[in-house]
């Protein structure tokens, strides 16, 4: 696994460096050669992938933050890694202060107009607080230099000393450049500087602990100064505690006003997910494939809602490799309505592979109409806690099933009406074998488990954004999600409400 891992690190810097077109750009390209198993997230000639206020800029390599008296900044103001977020991860990188007061915001909250607020691993040019471990906007001080601070589900602190603060103040080189370490596992963080641990906290505080959020730097208010950063490099390590860490894809987008709404379907999943009581970790990415060149480092599960066919999102430059390797590491791998199609030559014997089935041109049909009768899966996970339903959709049917077919399981199926197979003959819309199953029972979504391990799930419907209002629509998708990633469905499902203002969020500005 570990000789995998260092595979798909190789191919994927490779890939960056020489083919933009994977999505990841030069982003990794100019940097310093990254620590084994790191990967460089700052290209060290210009600030791509990154976003703040005009404070910023790029100088011999590093990332220069400016305030003087002319412009100075009213508040701590911040620079934000918009590629991705944190979950459990290593930080490693480069910095140097001359005057005021800095730090690395990890697993952190976006507030907007570049105000985060969350953990810190705290910089400063005076002797007081580098190391120390600042929860900004929210508890202040959690653990202070040469303390290791476990913090209980209540609130309580108990404290530890593992270093004389002064003593560890002696390894900071004051105005040069300084190695700082953040390694964040679970509920642990660490934060080490130039190999020395400055601090660690325990926090298990409920409803104030976070797993994941944004990584940003700061340039803090006050008197003049100048902090630099430079040779930024994350690795992504497995999820402590028995979590799992899903990935959600959605592609640009496609279509008209409420069809094909990747970008919001995704965000509402995410959002049901994040609300459950569950151990998944969710990341999710929009506009196509991950421009972060370690989104999928440690995922457990993978779940695409994209345009497909010849355009599917893991088509594009070597990905279908990169996807292949993941499925065969174990990492189960899911896709939503016109992700499930593939070119029967190019993706096909993959998606076969990956998840039991897909739509094939020529063979799989792609309709709309309304489900009746629908039968689910007795006994089976991803159906707990879903009654039958009907929705109006494009629910493709006639699907292309790896044999034999005893190892894929039919989760949601119906009797399509047999209008839907008089169409005329065409890749998508109708061919003889479809129109001589007049009244025949046909598989919408499937669950499939790899028997060199992983899983795998595919549904057809989700043409219409209106149908993530259907409470059982809904829970069969995140039950699908859950499972997928290697979690155990709770016994009734995941239960999960939507509003009207929920629906209408994140939408594509589409034309009408």
């Amino acid at each position: 696994m570990r000789a995998m891992r260092s595979w798909l690190r190789g191919w994927c810097l490779a890939l960056v460096a020489g083919m933009a077109a994977c999505g990841s750009g030069a982003t990794a390209a100019a940097a310093e050669p990254a620590d084994a198993g790191f990967t460089p997230i700052f290209n060290g000639t210009s600030l791509e992938g990154w976003e703040g206020k005009d404070f910023w800029t790029v100088k011999d390599g590093a990332i220069v933050g400016t305030t003087t008296p002319e412009k100075p900044t009213n508040g701590n103001t911040f620079l934000i890694w918009r590629q991705g977020t944190l979950d459990d991860f290593e930080l490693k990188l480069k910095y140097k202060i001359e005057g005021g007061n800095s730090g690395i915001q990890y697993r952190s909250h976006d507030h907007g107009d570049f105000v985060v607020g969350g953990y810190q691993a705290d910089i400063d040019s005076t002797p007081t607080y580098t190391g120390i471990n600042y929860e900004e906007r929210g508890r202040g001080i959690l653990a202070e230099r040469g303390q290791r601070v476990s913090i209980a589900a209540d609130g309580k602190k108990s404290a530890e000393e593992i270093g004389n603060k002064d003593e560890l103040q002696k390894v900071i080189k004051q105005g040069d450049w300084n190695d700082y370490h953040i390694v964040a596992k679970g509920p642990k963080i660490s934060h080490f500087i130039n190999g020395k641990l400055m601090s660690e906290t325990i926090d298990e505080e409920q409803g104030k602990r976070t797993e994941k959020g944004i990584l940003a730097l700061q340039l803090h208010a006050g008197p003049p100064m100048v902090v630099q950063f430079k040779d930024i490099q994350l690795k992504r390590v497995k999820l402590a505690d028995g979590r799992k860490k899903l990935v959600l894809v959605a592609g640009n987008a496609s279509h008209g006003a409420g069809e094909h709404e990747f970008r919001a379907g995704v965000k509402l999943l995410e959002k049901c997910l994040d609300s459950s009581d569950t151990s998944v970790v969710t990341a999710a990415y929009d506009r196509g494939w991950p421009t972060d060149p370690t989104a999928f480092d440690n995922a457990d599960g993978i779940f695409f809602f994209a345009d497909g066919g010849g355009g599917h999102p893991v088509l594009q430059s070597n990905r279908l490799a990169l996807v292949d390797a993941l499925a065969k590491r174990g990492v189960g791998i899911a896709c939503l309505h016109y992700a499930v199609e593939v070119p029967k030559e190019k993706g096909g014997p993959e998606f076969l592979n990956w998840m039991g089935g897909y739509f094939e041109p020529h063979w799989s049909v792609n309709p709309h109409w309304t489900l009746a009768k629908t039968e689910l899966a007795k006994d089976h996970p991803i159906t707990r806690g879903v009654q039958p339903f009907e929705t109006n959709d494009e629910w493709y049917y006639h699907m292309r099933f790896k044999e034999p077919l005893s190892m894929v399981v039919p989760i949601l199926s119906a009797v399509p009406p047999n209008d839907t197979r008089e169409r005329p003959d065409g890749p998508h819309s109708n061919n003889p074998t479809v129109r001589a199953g007049k009244g025949s029972r046909e598989v919408l979504a499937w669950a499939y488990e790899r028997p060199e391990g992983g899983r795998g799930f595919g549904c057809t419907g989700a043409h219409f954004h209106r149908n993530w209002s259907n409470d059982d629509f809904r829970r069969l998708m995140l039950n699908a999600l859950l499972w997928t990633a290697g979690l155990d469905v709770p016994a009734e499902g995941i239960a999960s409400s939507v509003t009207a203002d929920d629906m209408a969020a994140n939408l594509d500005a589409k034309g009408k």
